[in-house]
């Protein structure tokens, strides 16, 4: 019976060629070392000592540079390629990790962050359109699945390795080893995977006619874009207001929040890749299923309004982790099955730059909410939008099923 189950968890994984494995692997190593972000409102606050008000607008920095380089990163994978964008922006991210400790000023901060995050969120777009390259059609939305998995495999990892960190020998530590991963990635990358010279994914001819065409009057997709950011101004929480708030409100330790984070990144492991074979078997509604993880998330931010209890963080992390796995894989899916071919770099930038600006507007509007009237407005707040989010869902799945048939 055992034997079954984990057979059947392991076909889940089958399928895929071995630059999607690379892909993944290096993902995992980039992620596990990612332990400034879960931290740095934290850094900035206990350690700096900056007000609420400068936190927050360091984190509208982080934003802002992270939507710049999802932009840049989409325009030219799509022009000079994704492959040399990809070794690009994670080699000098990793050099930029090492120089950022030694910057503590307030506004030497805000232009260091900002630079670091155009370089390192050029990435993100250039990774999607790798997978598309490297995955056969029909595996893309597991491919995507399987990538997503490294990440919370590696934020299992990292917070909790992080927060040791941080007690052991202070946040300097964290810079280093997130540095140090950035690099050790991409040299594995170089080192395995060669450069995809033809590819359907990266035609160069005719730049920019997809968005003129499609983009811009494709109603479903924007209003889909609009869920995408509440989702992320809920999500980002997690990495700006509520490890504040775990501190302040239930006194926990550095260690302690990032173990609730791994707590998060196991159940992922273990989840979420037969959750998406499942959904996709039954052919469920995918737009469905991101509206119900819409749902999950709106629940969880309204769980913390129960303050007096410290068991109602993990019921509020399992919630927010269900609500993830519901959520993200499809919503990925959904934006690059709009997407015509030869122009998902572009496309894939305007989707990630719409997580960029959410967390802008996480980090911000959350740091002032809590700043003027406490944490518990900041969770109503973030709740209520939460429920325009899913009523928003609605819509869409409505609107997209009066269309013609697409592949989603």
């Amino acid at each position: 019976m055992l034997e079954r189950a984990f057979q059947k968890y392991i076909n889940n994984f089958r399928g895929f060629s071995r630059e999607i494995w690379i892909l993944t692997l290096i993902t995992f190593i980039n992620r596990a070392g990612t332990m400034v972000l879960p931290f740095l409102s934290k850094y900035l606050k206990e350690d700096l000592h900056f007000s609420y008000s400068q936190v927050g607008w360091i984190m509208v920095s982080f934003g802002l540079g992270s939507m710049l380089g999802s932009w840049l990163g989409g325009k030219l994978s799509d022009k000079i390629g994704f492959y040399k964008i990809m070794i690009f922006s994670l080699l000098t991210s990793g050099i930029g990790f090492f120089i950022l400790q030694k910057i503590t000023s307030y506004h030497g901060l805000l232009i260091a962050i900002f630079i670091i995050m155009v370089i390192a969120d050029m990435f993100r777009p250039a990774m999607f359109v790798s997978l598309g390259a490297y995955a056969k059609p029909e595996n893309r939305t597991r491919a995507l699945t399987l990538v997503r998995l490294a990440i919370n495999l590696g934020f299992a990892a990292g917070p909790a390795l992080g927060g040791l960190l941080i007690m052991s020998v202070g946040y300097k530590g964290l810079f280093w080893v997130d540095g140090a991963t950035c690099i050790l990635a991409i040299l594995i990358f170089w080192l395995k995977v060669k450069e995809k010279k033809k590819s359907a994914y990266t035609d160069k001819e005719h730049p920019g006619e997809v968005l003129t065409y499609s983009v811009f009057k494709d109603a479903p997709f924007w209003i889909f874009l609009l869920i995408c950011l509440i989702s992320g101004i809920m999500f980002f929480q997690l990495f700006t207001t509520i490890p504040l708030y775990h501190k302040e409100q239930f006194n926990l330790t550095e260690f302690q929040t990032g173990l609730l984070l791994t707590f998060n990144g196991i159940l992922v492991f273990f989840i979420e890749m037969p959750l998406v074979s499942y959904i996709e078997r039954n052919k469920i509604n995918k737009l469905k299923a991101i509206n119900f993880g819409g749902l999950l998330m709106t629940i969880s931010i309204f769980l913390l309004l129960i303050n007096n209890w410290v068991g109602i963080l993990i019921i509020m992390m399992l919630f927010m982790t269900f609500a993830e796995m519901f959520a993200f894989p499809f919503s990925n899916s959904f934006a690059m099955s709009r997407a015509r071919k030869g122009h998902e770099g572009r496309y894939m930038a305007i989707f990630t730059m719409t997580y960029s600006l959410a967390h802008i507007l996480s980090a911000k509007t959350g740091m002032e909410i809590i700043d003027k009237y406490g944490y518990q407005a900041n969770w109503v707040f973030m709740g209520t939008l939460g429920i325009v989010s899913v009523l928003l869902g609605i819509w869409v799945i409505n609107l997209v099923q009066k269309e013609p048939p697409r592949n989603l």
